[in-house]
């Protein structure tokens, strides 16, 4: 860590005045601010998952595996996101620092694991950044392709840039708003699904399951892929398990918010269990939606999706609303997933800036990443974040749907690499409580299902990482890009762990040497100590509130 002695500044903002401090005043001894409130954390899991996947690219495998298929995939990979968010709820809470699950695996497995996981967490985050620009300006198009690219680019930018350098409030509360418009249109386009196969629609089709019945559907509801028969039909369900890799997320983004979140110990449990069943629902209620509104064989959605579409036309939905001829909807489905769009590539701006703060507060990155200003932000940090957000770019002479297909095959394997350090940090972490003598009935939130949660995690994400891009290893599939965008950081992350390892000398961690109770615990410990609520006393209408975002 950078031994350079911080601006006074900062000095003045890790000293706590009073036992009347507020969560606005405290700050760690990182210098970022816990301006995060309740309701912010709830809703910035669900910005930086709920995107166009969900919406549109999710016809994709609907097409590859049919409506089963689909929900079933989602559903199975929906368990092994609970056992990621137990691991994570439990680690979190106990110590709620700035980047947290790339640190912990610096404090319990090796400092070269953190600076292995912390490169590919952040690598990870900064490219899902161009990918959303770049979706950005293909769901614009659904309405016009007259404005300039340079121009939407520069756009999504800017805002980004004035949402993150200044006070993290600004974020949260950015994010609240953005995300409240995903959840509606989540939640509208089930209450959608329902209405019309029941007939609530112009041509009053009353088309209930009619897209899961093999007698009205050739193959449904299992579609094969590749191949024919049994075997066609176990890979259509692996490209949906693939599809459903990427797309559901949530815990690693609550677990960012915790080095700024007020009164970490007490809000971050209700987040992770509630954006856990908020996310299922979404994706699983979703899937089957997806596969209730539109058959998989249908040719307008094969031909947008070939044709890539912009915006919502590439959309299961906008192709059932259009064949139930509903003219309005689709532009207000658009709408949303613009807002969608915007509100995801803002939360990776945010998550890829403290990945990178964390990194450099452990003295993984150069020093200077370790600066704020006068707000807390990492401001250096969002800088570089965004300047990576430049290769946005590439999509002015290249083919918009090219530049979305580079940046998801490169990102697929970083995500559920990132899963696996979390999981195989967790088992450590649980191991050691155990030869410490450390009950775990004293942590403050103790998850279920331990430590099988830990090994399940890290069995299945470990295992996904290398199934993701195995369709190039099929006879006749063989091509270089797309190997290397799907296997590269599977390749890279050995090279950094041995990098690290050899050129700081670092130690596995021994299990009766891990330190359950440095300087950052206790200073969250005095936080919560000395800190009091904004509203100790709240309004029934506050009540009513706090009470939808748990």
């Amino acid at each position: 860590m950078d031994s350079t002695k911080p601006d006074s500044s900062a000095e003045k903002d890790i000293e706590v005045s009073s036992s009347r401090s507020t969560p606005q005043d405290f700050v760690a001894f990182d210098h970022t601010r816990r301006r995060l409130k309740n309701r912010h954390v709830q809703l910035i899991a669900i910005g930086g998952t709920i995107g166009t996947a969900l919406f549109v690219q999710i016809g994709n495998a609907l097409i590859k595996g049919g409506p089963a298929s689909l929900f079933i995939a989602f559903s199975l990979w929906s368990t092994f996101i609970l056992a990621i968010n137990n691991c994570l709820s439990e680690m979190v809470t106990w110590m709620p620092i700035s980047s947290p699950f790339v640190r912990y695996a610096d404090r319990f497995v090796d400092p070269a694991l953190g600076f292995a996981a912390g490169i590919n967490f952040f690598i990870f985050e900064a490219s899902l950044i161009p990918f959303e620009v770049t979706a950005f300006n293909v769901v614009l198009h659904f309405w016009t392709d007259k404005i300039p690219i340079e121009a939407v680019i520069c756009f999504v930018l800017v805002s980004y840039a004035f949402l993150n350098f200044y006070a993290v409030k600004y974020y949260g509360e950015s994010e609240f708003w953005l995300a409240s418009g995903k959840i509606i249109l989540a939640v509208g386009l089930i209450i959608f699904t329902f209405i019309t196969m029941v007939g609530g629609n112009p041509l009053h089709d009353v088309y209930g399951f009619r897209y899961w019945d093999p007698s009205k559907v050739q193959g449904a509801p299992f579609a094969e892929h590749i191949k024919t028969g049994s075997l066609g039909r176990f890979l259509g369900f692996l490209a949906c398990l693939i599809q459903a890799s990427f797309t559901i997320a949530g815990p690693d983004y609550v677990s960012m918010t915790a080095g700024e979140a007020q009164h970490p110990r007490k809000n971050l449990p209700r987040a992770f269990s509630s954006v856990f069943y908020r996310l299922t629902a979404f994706f699983v209620l979703g899937t089957f939606c997806v596969g209730t509104v539109v058959s998989y064989r249908d040719t307008d959605l094969v031909d947008a999706l070939s044709d890539a579409r912009p915006g919502a036309g590439s959309s299961p939905y906008v192709i059932a609303m259009q064949r139930l001829q509903i003219p309005v909807l689709p532009h207000i489905v658009n709408a949303l997933i613009l807002t969608a769009v915007f509100s995801a590539g803002n939360s990776y701006v945010f998550c890829a800036s403290r990945t990178l703060y964390g990194l450099a507060l452990d003295g993984k990155a150069p020093g200077w990443f370790k600066r704020c200003n006068r707000n807390g932000v990492p401001f250096w940090c969002v800088g570089l974040t965004l300047a990576i957000a430049l290769l946005s770019f590439l999509q002015v002479s290249n083919n918009s749907a090219v530049v979305l297909q580079w940046f998801v095959n490169l990102v697929t394997a970083s995500q559920l690499l990132n899963y696996a350090v979390i999981s195989f940090t967790y088992i450590r972490f649980h191991n050691a409580l155990k030869t410490q003598g450390i009950e775990r009935d004293t942590l403050p939130h103790k998850s279920r299902w331990q430590p099988f949660c830990g090994y399940y995690g890290f069995v299945g994400t470990f295992i996904m990482a290398f199934v993701s891009g195995y369709e190039v290893f099929l006879p006749g599939n063989w091509d270089i890009p797309t190997f290397l965008f799907s296997y590269t950081m599977i390749g890279v992350c050995p090279v950094l762990f041995v990098f690290w390892k050899v050129f700081q000398r670092t130690e596995w961690r021994k299990l009766e040497d891990i330190d359950f109770f440095d300087k950052d615990r206790a200073l969250v410990d005095q936080y919560e100590e000395e800190c009091v609520e904004e509203h100790p006393h709240p309004t029934i209408m506050r009540r009513f509130w706090n009470l939808l975002c748990t």
